[in-house]
């Protein structure tokens, strides 16, 4: 930004001087520690005199001085606010922020423009923008803008006001218009974002350097750089609640605010800048705001004396640092682009400079801002233009005469407004952490195999083998993983080395460069302390064998002889590929034997590129795409620890990033390695599952509903191997048939669904090893024709279900309190069997209320009939399975059916069910049955099993039938009264039962209070189920969170019951019902609400029973005896009408399987 013809002066985002460590005798003017990347103070400011124009002070990373020759508006405001390349600056997290965001207000920009210097920035930085908005960083209605500068030096101001001018042109295109017109400002909200000059340590600039925060609450995993950043801030706390307008912010800083600042925004008008805090003396070489303490903006005081800083201080003693973000309202924005139309304003955009006008460079504080503060009157506004050209003084009356008049006033200026935190976040790494010291930092990079980093260095997008040394002060940047195996071995110190992709004309190559810590890049080679590679240039010549004359040529200007100019870096050889060695062996000392001369002559043989030619060429797009290719690398391997390790992380944000970045076969590899390779049957599942999310992410909204049938034959061999236990090559055969099924979204919907089916085989295998506590005696059968009953009671879950249910209750671990109840008096759920004498199985089961009831009977002469066992809906399909379960039939046995009841029971089997609750009735009717079934099985064949044993029975049985489901069901029917069941998280899965005691009168008072109202809504548990299992296998951390709530509920429950707590027992059952909708959305249906908010007046608490959805809602009445009240009460409410009102008593009588009396039928 600095005029035609005058030296640029270099900050250090370009060729500043390249402290990244702080020692002894290396700081140089340098009052204020700066906390940096790292976690040890990083200075990376510039020494007096010791850039090209000696007058100037320079800017740094971390808190320096900045100035671009006589660039006036580059007043870079630090204090809190740090320099880009500090990126160790984390506020609490990224995370914190989006997480405030949510919960408050934010700004959706009407459009968003990010303005560069370079044409070749164009398309790049578009892409990166399109990214974000994919991503939801950016509102998806938001118009996206990359505006190249029109000239190299048009100063911030004259990119500001082009930047204005094309996003006024693209709205009024969009309005109709066939010219420009500034109306459509009015009710805009436009961002300016600028890019800024070229950064010496990152080829995307300062904007895209990354940075290491980690936000995991972000839908999408992606890598972090400044850029998000500053959009999170400025979207979530800044912006809101500002009028229509323009915001303008420079991405050359990072800025971080602990909360969102109270500025006042009503009935703004004019011009707002955003100022921080900072001391006197930190102020010498930056912009400071005067103002009349009322925020008006007096005056802008830049580089001033001691006195007029010192005028500047506010209450605290601290003064207004001038910072780059400044919002103007929409009238100030018409004004502003309205100076177009005078010359020569123009001559700082596009179009005044496709109409032939002159280029001019104006500054966006010095000009544009200085011309409407308070105190400045046109004499000195125009008056200090004396030394510019008559061009400026025109553009300087321009804008005078337009904006002077509006008012310009400054925004909150609180101390607490910004800080910088000093966290370490290192990410995710394969590496060994006892190598990682404390104070370094590694940023989106791969570490391979031993590679130790030292206090004070610095990774950034690199993939590193091992061993390699990384000592203090240095920095490795952009190396890919060819590039990184070839530094094996090495042990580096105080250097910079750096990747850098180039494009010439249709030719793309890869440059190494390689700096010394504490060179000065503008510094001549000859007077002065110049060095290369920290050392003295002599030197340098002289262990390399490179003369002076190599680099610069025999006739050369000596004071244009510096880092900056000297060719340096090989970038093509004429017959051998160049890479890092080519630069690493400038580390190597002395100049004599064979391998030295070797390297010196194909380097003297190379075309090589100097610092600033390297800038002309670079590639930004590939090196944003390698940076790309560095996080989905480190991802994947973040992927395969997680799973391997069973962290309880969600790589849903993984998911999304590879679907988005076209990197999805690489993770479905990565899933498919997980899955074959594990012997653990539950991580093999959660990378099913995982592989079933990505299909359905790839969908993309499209195809169909993810929840559907998963039976297709031609995934059959597949699933076949996995319900063996061949895993692996059930995977392989899976990723075979996969391939199919990838063209078209409904096909890929289809596949995720298979995936689940896949995933609910390794589920059934992991619930099976609960079997080994099913202990069975042997005792004498009755004889034939004598039945053998069990009836069961209803449970009531009262806390914690959804923890019970495979794979949380073993992954997590389950706690749940439920109560065994009598409905209307009675024991609804029951089983009774007899042996006959005929050689078949005779089935009959009665379901649904007395009087309504349907009656299904079939007969099982064969095994073939029993085929159909694992198919729920089939006829008796769980009588079938738990004939097959108890070992009353083997289905394997190549006896026939007939001939196994014969040898072992001396005829067949009658099994009659029944339950008398409506269809879905929430009360763990299948469950409870399941095990009446078991129970009077076992008795009948002359066997024995207690109540512990038959929870396990159940649970091997569901998993038999596919039903999958819980343990919860089978301990509320058979266990009396009330119980928190728990299970803990491993496997093989074991549920234990505590029996709550109740005070003395407590249960007679629950009895008298609980009711059930049966809703008149059919309950789909199994729809509820397929979306449960797939939150929590994307470990999505509000399903985490509430998981853990479940248990913790169902402990205060439990206490509840015990101390006799009526009114906590019923906030626990609200609370429950709260966090049963959490873990099953859509399970409570509007006629559902409607009846719970008639009753809330009337109950401590309620809640659906079961997974929710419909079937009975559990009511805990303030009064006792309410039966009747309440059933007037929904009776007289429209549309509750059908709604009937059930009494409860607790069950408290043990389970057992009774023989009936009377004489034996021997039908």
């Amino acid at each position: 930004m600095s005029t035609a013809g005058q030296k640029e002066d270099v900050n250090c985002r370009s060729e500043g001087r390249c402290q990244l460590q702080v020692r002894r005798k290396s700081l140089v003017n340098m009052e204020e520690d700066v906390n940096c990347w790292s976690g040890v103070k990083c200075q990376l400011q510039v020494r007096r005199k010791s850039l090209v124009s000696k007058e100037e002070d320079v800017n740094c990373r971390s808190g320096g001085k900045s100035s671009a020759g006589q660039e006036k508006e580059e007043i870079t405001c630090i204090g809190q606010l740090i320099c880009v390349q500090c990126f160790r600056l984390v506020p609490v997290s990224l995370a914190v922020y989006r997480l405030v965001a949510r919960m408050a207000s934010h700004t959706d920009w009407t459009v968003l423009v990010l303005t560069c210097q370079h044409k070749d920035s164009v398309q790049a930085f578009q892409r990166e923008l399109e990214i974000r908005q994919r991503r939801g960083i950016l509102p998806p209605d938001t118009l996206l803008l990359t505006v190249e500068d029109p000239q190299a030096h048009v100063g911030s101001g004259g990119a500001t006001l082009n930047a204005l001018l094309v996003a006024a042109e693209h709205l009024s295109a969009r309005a109709g218009y066939t010219v420009v017109s500034s109306d459509v400002l009015q009710g805009a909200r436009l961002l300016i974002l600028h890019t800024g000059r070229d950064f010496l340590f990152d080829d995307c600039g300062r904007g895209f350097t990354v940075l290491p925060l980690e936000d995991p609450q972000a839908p999408v995993e992606s890598v972090t750089c400044n850029l998000d950043s500053l959009l999170n801030v400025l979207r979530y706390q800044l912006c809101p609640g500002s009028p229509p307008g323009v915001w303008i912010c420079s991405t050359d800083m990072t800025l971080t605010l602990r909360s969102v600042p109270r500025i006042e925004w009503n009935q703004f008008w004019g011009a707002r800048v955003i100022a921080l805090p900072g001391s006197p003396e930190y102020a010498r070489n930056h912009g400071v705001y005067l103002t009349d303490g009322k925020g008006t903006v007096r005056d802008i005081v830049y580089r001033g004396c001691e006195e007029r800083i010192r005028a500047c201080l506010l209450e605290d003693q601290h003064v207004p640092l001038v910072s780059g973000i400044v919002f103007l309202s929409s009238e100030t924005a018409e004004r502003f682009l309205g100076t177009l139309a005078s010359s020569p304003l123009d001559g700082c955009t596009y179009q005044g400079l496709d109409s032939g006008a002159e280029p001019l460079e104006i500054s966006l504080f010095l000009d544009v801002l200085m011309s409407m503060c308070e105190d400045v009157t046109e004499d000195r506004f125009l008056g200090e233009a004396s030394g510019l050209s008559d061009r400026s003084k025109s553009s300087r009356m321009v804008l005078w005469k337009e904006l002077h008049e509006l008012p310009l006033n400054m925004g909150s200026r609180g101390r607490k407004m910004a800080q910088s935190f000093v966290t370490v976040c290192k990410g995710w790494r394969t590496w060994n952490p006892d190598l990682i010291e404390d104070g370094s930092c590694v940023v989106n990079s791969l570490l391979n195999g031993e590679v130790t980093l030292c206090r004070g260095s610095a990774v950034q997008n690199c993939h590193l083998q091992g061993p390699l040394h990384v000592g203090s002060g240095c920095l490795l940047s952009g190396i890919a993983p060819e590039g990184g195996a070839r530094l094996c071995g090495y042990h580096l110190n105080d250097v910079i080395l750096q990747a850098h992709p180039i494009r010439i004309q249709n030719l793309s190559l890869t440059v190494y460069s390689l700096l010394g810590t504490n060179d000065q890049l503008q510094c001549p080679a000859e007077g002065g302390s110049p060095t290369y590679l920290n050392l003295p240039w002599d030197e340098f010549f002289l262990r390399t064998g490179i003369s002076e004359r190599d680099l610069w040529g025999s006739e050369h200007c000596s004071s244009e002889c510096s880092i900056l100019t000297a060719p340096l870096f090989p970038v093509l050889h004429p017959s051998e590929s160049l890479g890092i060695e080519d630069v690493l062996w400038f580390l190597r000392s002395g100049t004599g034997g064979t391998d030295s001369e070797s390297w010196r002559q194909r380097w003297r043989s190379s075309w090589r590129m100097s610092w600033q030619q390297i800038w002309q060429y670079r590639d930004q797009e590939r090196s944003l795409q390698a940076r790309r290719e560095v996080f989905f690398s480190q991802a994947l391997e973040k992927v395969n620890r997680i799973l391997l390790a069973r962290e309880e992380r969600s790589l849903m944000p993984i998911i999304r990033a590879a679907m988005q970045e076209g990197a999805h076969q690489r993770l479905l590899d990565t899933l498919d390695n997980v899955a074959s390779k594990t012997e653990d049957a539950g991580v093999a599942a959660r990378a099913l599952a995982c592989v079933a999310d990505l299909l359905g992410c790839m969908a993309d909204g499209e195809g169909g509903l993810r929840s559907g049938p998963a039976a297709n034959k031609a995934w059959a061999p597949g699933y076949l191997l996995l319900e063996k236990g061949d895993i692996a090559q059930g995977v392989r055969l899976m990723a075979v048939e996969r391939q199919k099924w990838l063209s078209r979204p409904a096909l890929l919907l289809r596949a995720a669904r298979h995936y689940e089916g896949a995933e609910q085989i390794l589920i059934r295998r992991a619930v099976m090893s609960s079997f080994q506590f099913v202990s069975i005696g042997e005792k004498k059968p009755p004889p034939q024709g004598q039945w053998v009953t069990a009836e069961c009671p209803a449970r009531i879950d009262m806390s914690g279900g959804w923890s019970d249910t495979p794979p949380i209750t073993y992954e997590h671990g389950g706690a749940v309190v439920n109560i065994a109840v009598l409905v209307d008096g009675q024991r609804p759920i029951g089983a009774r069997a007899r042996r006959i004498p005929e050689p078949h199985l005779r089935l009959c089961s009665t379901s649904g209320p007395r009087g309504l009831a349907l009656q299904t009977q079939l007969t099982c002469h064969s095994l073939s009939d029993m085929q159909d066992y694992c198919q729920p809906q089939a006829p008796g399909a769980l009588l079938k399975a738990a004939f097959i379960c108890s070992g009353t039939v083997e289905l394997t046995s190549e006896k026939a059916l007939s001939e196994q009841l014969s040898g072992k029971y001396g005829g067949g089997i009658e099994l009659q069910t029944w339950s008398y609750l409506p269809h879905g009735s929430g009360l763990g009717t299948s469950s409870i049955l399941a095990g009446a079934v078991m129970a009077v099985l076992y008795e009948v064949s002359g066997r024995s099993s207690d109540a512990e044993s038959l929870i396990h029975a159940v649970l091997h049985l569901e998993q038999v039938l596919t039903t999958g489901g819980g343990w919860q069901d089978q301990v509320g029917g058979l266990i009396p009264g009330v119980k928190i069941g728990r299970s803990a998280p491993a496997l093989p899965l074991q549920v234990t039962v505590e029996r709550v005691e109740l005070p003395e009168g407590f249960m007679e008072m629950i009895n008298k209070h609980l009711l059930l109202v049966y809703t008149g809504k059919t309950r789909l548990a199994r729809n509820l189920l397929q979306d449960v299992l797939r939150n929590w296998y994307a470990r999505l951390p509000d399903i985490m969170l509430n998981v853990d709530a479940l248990v913790s509920n169902a402990e205060l429950c439990a206490r509840a019951f015990r101390t006799g707590a009526m009114e906590q027992l019923g906030h626990c059952l609200s609370t429950y019902w709260q966090q049963k909708k959490c873990m099953a959305p859509g399970c409570e249906p509007q006629a559902v609400r409607r009846i719970m908010d008639t009753l809330e007046p009337h109950v401590y608490g309620q809640s659906l029973a079961g997974a929710g959805g419909g079937g009975f809602l559990y009511v805990l009445t303030k009064e006792p005896e309410q039966k009747n009240t309440i059933q007037r009460l929904l009776e007289n409410t429209q549309g509750l009408e059908r709604c009937s009102v059930h009494s409860v008593q607790l069950d408290t009588k043990m389970f057992s399987v009774q023989w009936e009396t009377g004489i034996p039928d021997d039908r």
